[in-house]
C-alpha cells in the first residue's frame, strides 16, 4: 500500500462531522472502488495555522513512509490576518521538509481564498490583504512546480445548504464537493480518470 497524507486544518478534519464524511475519507472510498493501492491518512487539525502545521510536521513525517502529500493549510492564517509573508514562509518550510525526507513523494497544494469581501469592512488595506492571501498559494505552486487545487472551497463557500450552521465549515454534502475539487488534481496523479 502507498500512503497519501492529507495535512490541513478543520476543512480537512471534517469539523463537526463523523470522520467518514471528511473529504479524505470520501477519497479513500473512491480509491477502494477502483481499487487503487493507496491508504489515505487524515492529518487535519481544527484551528491549526500554517505555523502550527510547521511545528507538528516532523511527527507526521516520522509516522509513515509518504508517497503523496496533500497540503491544505492557511485558512486560519487568513481568518486571523497573519501576514502573508509568514504564511508563505511556513508553507514553503513544509514543502521543503517533505521533499527533503521523501524526495520521490508527489505533492499537491490546495489553494484558498478569503471567505468574504473585506472591502466594506475595512477599506483598501483588508481588500489588499485578501488579494495577497489568494495569490500566495498559486505563487507557491508555481515556484515549487506543484500540482495545484486552485480553490479548495470552490462551489461550497457562501452556500448555506452546503455548510454547517456556522456558515464556515462544509457539511457532508459540502465535503463531497471538496473531495471532487481535490480529485480533479489528485486523480490524474494516481493515473485515474478525474470523475468522482
Amino acid at each position: 500500500m502507498k500512503n497519501i497524507i492529507f495535512f490541513g486544518d478543520s476543512l480537512t478534519a471534517g469539523h463537526g462531522l463523523p470522520a467518514a464524511n471528511s473529504f479524505p475519507s470520501i477519497l479513500q472510498q473512491r480509491l477502494d472502488e477502483h481499487p487503487l493501492p493507496y491508504k489515505a491518512y487524515n492529518y487535519g487539525v481544527s484551528g491549526e495555522t500554517s505555523a502550527g502545521g510547521r511545528q507538528r510536521l516532523s511527527a507526521v513525517l516520522a509516522r509513515h513512509p509518504i508517497d503523496v502529500f496533500v497540503l491544505a493549510l492557511g485558512a486560519n492564517d487568513g481568518i486571523r490576518g497573519i501576514p502573508v509573508r509568514e504564511t508563505t514562509q511556513n508553507l514553503q518550510f513544509i514543502i521543503d521538509a517533505v521533499r527533503r525526507q521523501y524526495p520521490q513523494a508527489q505533492m499537491v497544494l490546495a489553494g484558498l481564498e478569503f471567505p468574504f469581501d473585506l472591502g466594506p469592512l475595512g477599506g483598501h488595506r483588508l481588500a489588499h490583504y485578501a488579494t495577497e492571501f489568494k495569490a500566495l498559494f498559486r505563487t507557491l505552486a508555481d515556484k515549487n512546480s506543484l500540482p495545484f487545487v486552485p480553490f479548495l472551497l470552490q462551489g461550497v463557500l457562501g452556500r448555506r445548504e452546503l455548510n454547517l450552521a456556522d456558515g464556515v465549515h462544509p457539511n457532508a454534502a459540502g465535503q463531497r464537493i471538496l473531495a471532487e475539487n481535490v480529485w480533479q488534481v489528485l486523480g490524474p496523479l494516481l493515473q485515474q480518470p478525474v470523475s468522482l
